[in-house]
């Protein structure tokens, strides 16, 4: 299977639908540039945000947005790399799981609404599934997929490898599925979730 294939238009809404149906909330742009725009309208001035590593919010433009400092949010990725001392930066990381909002993006989504998010640490999972009272997740739309297998086989056979040789490009021992969440559902009504298709080739 081509995992960089997008998704038909149908297949999206159909995905869309039911994910709505999980309390998830999900719209459809068209490229990186509306990527962008959307995520900064679900984002008030002031908004406590926390960023996982993801190539995603890289290609939207995210991550360069954040790290000018030119931006109406706070930052909490900017606490944790101003702060050099090693004990201090390890709880600030931690204090990070309680940021209002969270943004980043998955490693599958079912077109049954199940989404699949893969980590080595572990550190982005606490915030998408309790932690942060707003999670925002952009994804690319080859990452649909048309069932939980076939999400576990673009997460272990597709996924992995490419970050593992990216984290070892870049001077890291590689990578491993260390903890794996398969989110299906969001039942708590003061929680929520947010899901960006883009209909371009984003991320892994």
């Amino acid at each position: 299977m081509d995992y960089n294939i997008l998704a038909a238009n149908e297949v999206i809404l159909k995905t869309m639908a039911v994910l709505k149906e999980r309390n998830i909330s999900a719209q459809f742009v068209n490229n990186k540039s509306e990527a962008l725009e959307a995520v900064k309208k679900l984002l008030p001035d002031g908004a406590e945000i926390m960023t996982g590593s993801s190539r995603t919010l890289e290609q939207i433009g995210l991550v360069e947005i954040l790290q000018t400092g030119k931006h109406p949010w706070q930052s909490f990725k900017d606490k944790i790399f101003a702060e050099k001392d090693p004990a201090k930066q390890t709880r600030l990381r931690q204090e990070s799981c309680l940021a209002e909002y969270y943004l980043g993006s998955v490693h599958a989504v079912t077109e049954q609404g199940e989404i699949i998010i893969a980590s080595y640490s572990g550190s982005q999972l606490p915030s998408c599934i309790f932690t942060s009272n707003n999670v925002i997740w952009v994804v690319g739309a080859q990452k649909i997929v048309p069932n939980f297998e076939e999400g576990m086989k673009r997460l272990q056979e597709y996924v992995l490898p490419l970050e593992d040789a990216r984290m070892k490009s870049i001077g890291m021992p590689g990578s491993k599925i260390g903890k794996l969440l398969i989110f299906k559902e969001e039942p708590l009504p003061f929680r929520k979730i947010n899901l960006i298709f883009v209909n371009e080739v984003l991320g892994f």
